[in-house]
């Protein structure tokens, strides 16, 4: 996975949970999104395409495994259960259902990590759509680059993951809103900022953008096509 960062959805309505894996992922260079319930993560997973989920069985209101026998089908993404101890039928279950591996309550952050690796250096592939090229623009999200002209630009995680959704959703309008959960953020003024960045990695002229537009009282668009 040279230089490719994945994006992880946790699940759980522990607090200190979320927080405690949330921070092990990102020291071990993963981008996180967290979900306290699983009404929650599956409004997240509507907007954002996921590379592993991290789901809690035992949760209040709707299970773990109730959201795992909703989603899996439309997901096509690996998912990691974690399991309370006594769980065994539940764990069965979960398997059964299409999980791809579980881990027992309480676990140890480093065994989560390899699981989650040894999981995604199996399923994870490169996609064509990672490489675009239109105009004189070409964007690399395996190497994190934007090449316009004669010139190279990086992109962080933050613009790969907008980049990313947007070059699998060509001509597609996203509202703040949704660029803020894709990304974890609220502040609509950050955003403003991120995507002009983006402009000026991608646009001939910034102050009058061709590909990376804006609809009026509806969001940001990338045209492509």
């Amino acid at each position: 996975m040279d230089k490719f960062i994945a994006h992880i959805l946790v699940v759980d309505d522990d607090d200190g949970i979320r927080s405690l894996v949330k921070k092990y992922l990102n020291e071990n260079k993963f981008l996180v999104t967290t979900a306290e319930n699983a009404e929650n993560a599956s409004e997240k997973i509507k907007i954002i395409k996921f590379d592993l989920i991290v789901l809690d069985i035992m949760m209040p209101g709707k299970s773990g495994l109730e959201f795992l026998k909703e989603n899996k089908k439309k997901l096509d993404t690996p998912v990691i259960l974690l399991t309370a101890k006594g769980e065994a039928s539940e764990r069965v279950e979960g398997l059964e259902i299409g999980a791809d591996d579980y881990l027992p309550k309480p676990f140890e952050p480093k065994e989560l990590i390899l699981r989650i690796q040894n999981i995604l250096n199996k399923t994870i592939k490169t996609d064509q759509k990672r490489v675009i090229e239109f105009a004189n623009v070409k964007i690399d999200l395996n190497k994190l680059l934007i090449f316009k002209s004669d010139k190279e630009f990086k992109i962080n995680a933050t613009e790969k993951t907008i980049l990313e959704k947007m070059i699998n959703n060509p001509g597609k309008t996203f509202s703040r809103e949704d660029i803020g959960q894709l990304i974890n953020l609220d502040k609509e003024r950050s955003i403003d900022v991120i995507i002009t960045r983006l402009r000026k990695k991608i646009e001939i002229d910034p102050k009058n953008p061709k590909f990376l537009q804006t609809i009026r009282g509806a969001g940001y668009v990338l045209w492509i096509e």
